[in-house]
């Protein structure tokens, strides 16, 4: 039977639509401003709550439901105006290895939170925070890459027997310049350092008695290694941005040299600065053996939480890390770190382990950090400054099987902690200088400013619609409306699941699909009218309007689809945040403006022996006009 869907259709369409008012639901439910107070080692206790309550409360600042969930408290707070005094005053109340970060807190019900389902999460530009725009210096890279080389060869010079005239260092062309005293001597020198660096180019030449032999790391080498500096640079920072315990903070490469770090709902620009710039390094001891001399050791406690005690002496820093990579076995297929140290840390290495085999090795991660800290100045107002304060940790502590080398390997760790490990060790410290080449602040009040107009600009959008679709087409301008509010449903369900962010250019998306969503039942209505006015029976042309229509829809949205996904692979945040809600709604919009529209249509007109349908003009086929006399 003409337009008349069977059951299983309906019901997918009622239960599709149901499920997206569930998980859209949640953004209804406005966040409250929050104070979130984590611990150094992770856990907050009742206590520290109870500090920070008692303090808000002796200051007249409202709150309520304070708890602590997964070791992190959280107090919600009546007034968003008192986050800031509110952090200052908890700073002030509690110990400094507590940190202590404005947030929102969510109020979606736990039956729906048992669902699954959950807000969206709105970017910089809607819930305010700060910019930072880095610069990674690629040249520093090159160069201290070289600058590690020279002492390998230098150790290869002397095992070789070759001598050179000093100083051997690098130019400012980034060239690393050797001097010898005849051709013989420097030819002996490629052949011994060919294989040791085989990404690296070498030219000769002979100036004031001097045979010169000139060494370049290659464009491929060049190109690798920028790529690792950028790469280790975002493991560093996305690390360290963690400590600010910011909810969905983005840390991403911009072109080839540049890191974009925005932490929305943080508004302490120098706090984030100081955290960013944090200094780590790496400590490698041997595990202290049992009745070790008092004095000589050190107390820490393993990864596992059990105590352990180190030797005080360091066999080598993180100074003398050059690489750490996860990797497999290729023999035994089990997880394995592998290690690369520069000429001096190798030699170093050998002669402890070689003596030592058997023996267990402790890797000690030091941080400088900072942490905000509130105290009252001579005048009773409340002031924070950032100060640097050590975290020391014991990230691994491997059994020594045989004597390390240059390269060696990390094993006796899980699978998924293989990569973890290889990114604790290269966060360690930077790859390459990093500078701050903007930075700015969004507060609070202009985010909710955007938030505001761009609804204002949806609402508006919306309603224009749905007042032309109700006058210009009737009784079928009803269907496309109910279709259109499904769609915008759709949207926000979709977005909530899958975690996407809502921006600015991500509303002015929705602004577009609002038009977009309506232009394909114009298309159908129009079709449709088309189809009555040639004499075509109302069920036939309904069920020709719908099908014919299609091709002309899916063409027009799959076209705008593939630009989206174009938008979405090269363009950075904002261009980003258009491109996710573009591409979402031409998705909801094809199903609702063809599948729930005519289901409408169907429940309206379908099965039914009608004369007429009400879509614009009320438009009866030719063959059930009345005969006019002439």
């Amino acid at each position: 039977m003409l337009n008349k869907y069977p059951l299983w259709k309906n019901l997918l369409i009622i239960a599709v639509t149901l499920l997206a008012l569930v998980y859209a639901a949640p953004n209804f439910y406005a966040p409250d401003p929050a104070i979130q107070i984590s611990h150094d080692d992770g856990i907050v206790d009742q206590s520290a709550i109870d500090s920070a309550t008692f303090a808000l409360g002796a200051d007249g600042i409202e709150f309520f439901d304070p708890v602590i969930e997964d070791g992190i408290g959280l107090i919600r707070l009546r007034n968003g105006d008192d986050q800031s005094r509110a952090q200052q005053i908890i700073n002030l109340a509690l110990p400094d290895e507590y940190i202590v970060a404005l947030n929102l807190a969510p109020n979606t019900p736990s039956w729906l939170q048992s669902m699954g389902a959950g807000p969206m999460t709105y970017g910089l530009d809607l819930q305010g925070g700060v910019h930072f725009l880095m610069e990674v210096d690629l040249d520093a890279a090159v160069n201290k890459q070289l600058n590690d080389s020279i002492a390998t060869m230098r150790t290869l010079f002397r095992e070789e027997g070759l001598r050179y005239r000093p100083p051997l260092d690098v130019d400012a062309q980034n060239r690393i310049v050797i001097r010898f005293t005849d051709a013989e001597t420097r030819s002996a020198a490629i052949d011994v350092m060919r294989n040791e660096f085989p990404d690296f180019l070498f030219r000769t030449a002979e100036t004031g008695g001097d045979f010169l032999l000139y060494y370049t790391m290659s464009d491929l080498a060049q190109q690798q290694l920028q790529e690792y500096a950028v790469q280790q640079n975002l493991t560093t920072l996305r690390s360290r941005v963690d400590e600010l315990g910011v909810k969905e903070p983005n840390v991403a490469p911009m072109g080839t040299d540049r890191i974009i770090i925005e932490l929305p709902g943080i508004q302490d620009t120098t706090r984030a600065k100081d955290l960013i710039s944090a200094v780590a390094t790496l400590q490698f001891h041997l595990v202290a053996e049992p009745g070790a001399v008092p004095g000589t050791t050190l107390e820490y406690n393993d990864p596992d939480g059990l105590p352990l005690l180190i030797e005080r002496e360091i066999i080598v820093s993180g100074e003398n890390v050059t690489n750490a990579q996860s990797a497999f076995d290729p023999q035994t297929s089990l997880p394995q770190v592998n290690l690369s140290m520069d000429a001096v840390g190798a030699r170093r290495i050998n002669e402890i382990t070689r003596a030592n085999i058997g023996r267990r090795m402790a890797i000690l991660l030091i941080e400088t950090k900072t942490r905000s800290v509130t105290v009252r100045d001579e005048n009773g107002e409340l002031v924070t400054r950032s100060e640097p304060y050590v975290e020391e940790r014991v990230i691994s502590a491997p059994v020594i099987q045989s004597a390390l080398g240059r390269q060696f390997r990390i094993t006796g760790v899980a699978a998924n902690e293989a990569n973890d490990l290889a990114l604790l060790i290269r966060s360690g410290a930077l790859a390459a200088p990093m500078y701050f080449l903007e930075e700015y602040a969004i507060g609070p009040s202009l985010g909710q400013d955007n938030i505001d107009k761009g609804l204002l600009s949806v609402e508006i959008g919306l309603g224009l619609v749905v007042v032309f679709m109700l006058v210009w087409y009737r009784v079928a301008g009803i269907a496309a409306n109910i279709a259109l509010a499904v769609n915008l449903v759709l949207i926000v369900a979709i977005m909530s699941i899958i975690g996407a962010t809502l921006t600015l250019p991500g509303i002015a998306g929705i602004v577009l699909i609002v038009g977009m969503a309506v232009d394909a039942n114009v298309l159908i209505f129009g079709r449709i009218r088309e189809e009555l006015k040639e004499g075509m029976p109302v069920q036939k042309a309904i069920d020709n309007g719908f099908g014919r229509a299609f091709i002309t829809i899916f063409d027009a949205n799959i076209t705008t689809f593939l630009v989206a996904i174009i938008l979405y692979s090269i363009g950075t945040g904002p261009v980003r945040g258009f491109a996710v809600t573009l591409s979402i709604g031409i998705i909801t919009s094809m199903f609702t403006a063809i599948m729930v529209t005519r289901a409408i249509i169907n429940l309206i007109y379908g099965g039914r022996n009608v004369k007429s349908i009400s879509i614009g003009a009320k438009i009866t086929p030719p063959q059930a006009r009345p005969a006019t006399e002439v």
